[in-house]
């Protein structure tokens, strides 16, 4: 579940969502400090929806499927 206040992430670099992270973690560890259970909530919504953006972002990067560029090598462990 995304948060609802949150812009389009599909536009930002894998930096930007990186810093943005680092930015929450902080953000986070002092909600935690302070016991305010709202805000832990809040941040843990918008971290998910950076993490769920970074992924999606790898997954374009890495390659996909099964596709293995080395099926039709000899295996010398046989």
């Amino acid at each position: 579940m995304e948060h609802p206040l949150l812009e389009d992430l599909k536009g930002l670099t894998l930096e930007e969502i990186q810093s943005k992270v680092s930015e929450l973690n902080k953000r986070l560890a002092f909600a935690y400090q302070t016991g305010n259970q709202p805000m832990i909530q809040q941040l843990q919504l918008i971290m998910n929806s950076y993490q769920q953006a970074y992924q999606t972002k790898m997954d374009e990067i890495m390659p996909k499927g099964d596709d293995d560029k080395y099926s039709n090598k000899i295996d010398i462990g046989k």
